[in-house]
């Protein structure tokens, strides 16, 4: 390889593209690799400027590029971190790879360039790019699918969790309510039985008065077995989700007035039950919640009451509400036992030998949210309490 013959097959069957130019960018020589690789004929490339196997779009910046190279010329690979293509005769652009080795001739100063069509490697780039862009978004996919499932598990379990506190919630109630109803059913029931007999007995004696006197005592243990079932149904339909605030046009003072008629009953020893009103009469509001509300609230406030006491309704209809307040001078609640007031089965110290279920202010409270009302009180012990609630309009 020393000789001449052997520099000569050197340049002549390298499988690479081999063009020398002068420092004028003029192709000098070119061999037959790179000629084939270009499209051209042999020696058809000689003389011609170098620019002319550069895309037109780079062959500006490319004469600067060479002038700055010759100015400081030293083997290098060309494009370092950038894309290089070549320009064949028919006008196709293809990729390169592209080494730089300047020499001294007898005749001047020259660049030989090594040229390699990079175009297989080109498309085995890409179809890794693909592949691995590809394989990205499977496991992007992948990781939120598990992402997700584990939302979906999580919000499951949390799911679980309540559906668990809530059925043993019920079980705790359904408990209570065996318990309770077992003693609290007793009392009337045995009155009622003692009293059917007495009245029988009086009945034979034609003695009327005795007998309106037991008949009464039926009476008022059928209401407080009504009151006990109805706050049970009432705690089992709020805990099915099965109530519902649908307000409609009423006649409040009306309505009121109906519902003192409907509970007068109840009074017993010279109670009264008194209505004051101002503002509207007409108003939107849920009446069935609104009737239950008033029930517990009233009924409350006649049993905790002292014979001759007075339970004092007052609505009072403003711009944007509704106040409604029912006031007893009954036995009050205790500071103590103020903060419980709303919890299910609490019983005032003060309140034990008086039936109930514990149940009506925890249900007026659920009534008082389900049409986006308040409710509060104020109650000093042996005085009395007022209960209010506030209905938005």
């Amino acid at each position: 390889m020393d000789s001449k013959e052997g520099v000569d097959a050197l340049f002549l069957f390298a499988s690479e593209g081999i063009i020398v130019a002068n420092e004028s960018g003029e192709i000098t020589r070119a061999n037959p690799s790179a000629e084939r690789l270009f499209g051209y004929e042999t020696g058809e490339l000689k003389g011609k400027k170098i620019e002319l196997l550069i895309p037109k779009r780079l062959t500006h910046k490319h004469v600067d590029q060479r002038e700055k190279y010759n100015h400081a010329p030293s083997p290098r690979t060309m494009g370092a971190g950038r894309e290089l293509y070549g320009l064949k005769k028919d006008g196709s652009e293809f990729p390169v790879e592209i080494s730089l080795s300047p020499y001294i001739g007898l005749t001047g100063k020259y660049v030989i360039a090594f040229i390699i069509d990079i175009t297989v490697r080109k498309l085995a780039e890409e179809k890794l790019k693909d592949y691995s862009a590809e394989l990205e978004k499977q496991v992007k996919n992948r990781t939120l699918i598990l992402e997700e499932a584990i939302e979906e598990l999580e919000k499951t379990k949390i799911d679980l969790h309540n559906s668990l506190n809530k059925e043993k919630e019920l079980n705790e109630l359904k408990s209570r309510f065996v318990s309770m109803a077992s003693h609290e059913f007793r009392t009337p029931l045995t009155t009622m039985m003692s009293s059917l007999s007495l009245v029988t007995k009086y009945g034979e004696q034609n003695d009327k008065e005795s007998q309106l006197k037991h008949v009464a005592k039926i009476k008022t243990s059928i209401n407080n077995l009504t009151d006990i079932l109805n706050d049970f149904l009432s705690v089992s339909k709020l805990e099915e989700g099965k109530i519902e605030n649908m307000p409609e046009e009423i006649n409040l003072k009306k309505f009121i007035s109906d519902v003192i008629s409907e509970m007068q009953s109840m009074a017993t020893n010279g109670q009264k039950i008194n209505q004051l009103h101002t503002g509207n009469e007409m108003v939107m509001v849920d009446k069935k919640l609104l009737k239950n509300v008033l029930f517990n609230l009233v009924s409350n406030a006649l049993k905790f009451s002292p014979e001759g006491g007075i339970v004092e309704i007052s609505a009072q209809v403003l711009n944007s509400s509704i106040k409604i307040s029912v006031k007893d001078n009954g036995i009050g609640i205790s500071k103590e036992d103020q903060k419980h007031l709303f919890e299910r089965f609490f019983r005032g110290h003060n309140a034990t030998h008086i039936q109930g279920t514990g149940l009506g202010l925890n249900i007026v409270a659920k009534y008082a949210e389900l049409m986006n009302g308040s409710l509060d009180f104020e109650s000093i012990e042996n005085t009395g309490t007022t209960f209010t609630i506030i209905i938005p309009q």
